[in-house]
């Protein structure tokens, strides 16, 4: 473990053999429902008041997409999301998979309108893989309603992780079904966390409910962030940080 957040106050808990396990063959793992109910509905609340205050800028921070309501920068737009990025069984499985001192990449909303959300099947580190490592980035996909076939639950493809080079040199058409994926489903409140090197992208919502996400992201320390968060940082988020979200956050004390 990176001793400079035990420094700075996380209180580990270990990852379960199980899991650790998961991580290294399939690629992820899903923590079942750790989302309490009542930060479950705030973060609802949060994330739909953000997207009608910004209207048709929100997401553009990182990148908007057709059929999607994104959201960027979370870091800065409210309380209820400071405790995302420092949740002490992810911060376990990033360190389990990075083997390094790592930050926060990116925090982000995703959630596809009815008939949307196909992506093609991508890795999160755009560089060829090794197989074995060492990795650069780990997502995770914070449920914020139920996770379903119906309403297109995230797809991946198990154990690409370990598969050398890049998913373009393995599939020829990165829109259509692989014959290996699977969908990462889960009841609301619950969080997967997967290898940005697992072949992974999201899928078609063919309900009429919302599939509202937050991807809370982290790369490896010496690499840049995706969302540059010294760049970011407003008054009003710096002045509730603790140390170790500044760590976690890469800004300066």
């Amino acid at each position: 473990m990176d001793n400079e957040l035990l420094k700075r106050g996380l209180e580990p808990r270990p990852l379960t053999s199980a899991q650790r396990a998961a991580l290294d063959t399939d690629g992820f793992m899903v923590l079942e429902e750790i989302i309490p109910p009542d930060w479950l509905a705030e973060l609802r609340q949060a994330f739909d008041t953000i997207y009608e205050r910004e209207g048709d800028k929100a997401g553009e921070e990182v990148a908007q997409m057709d059929g999607v309501r994104r959201l960027a920068d979370l870091v800065n737009k409210g309380a209820v999301f400071d405790a995302v990025y420092l949740q002490p069984e992810l911060l376990m499985a990033v360190y389990h998979v990075l083997q390094r001192p790592f930050k926060l990449h990116s925090l982000n909303g995703h959630d596809p309108l009815p008939g949307s959300g196909l992506q093609i099947l991508h890795a999160d580190w755009g560089q060829p893989a090794s197989p074995g490592g060492p990795y650069h980035v780990v997502n995770s996909l914070w449920m914020l309603d139920d996770f379903t076939r119906s309403n297109g639950a995230t797809r991946c493809v198990p154990g690409s992780h370990l598969n050398s080079g890049r998913v373009t040199d393995h599939v020829s058409d990165r829109m259509a079904d692989h014959p290996d994926q699977v969908h990462l489903t889960g009841r609301a409140g619950s969080v997967a966390v997967f290898n940005g090197g697992l072949w992974h992208s999201s899928y078609i919502n063919r309900s009429d409910a919302s599939r509202r996400a937050l991807h809370c992201a982290f790369i490896a320390r010496e690499h840049p962030q995706q969302t540059n968060q010294s760049e970011y940082l407003r008054p009003a988020t710096a002045q509730r940080l603790s140390p170790l979200a500044r760590y976690v956050l890469d800004v300066p004390p």
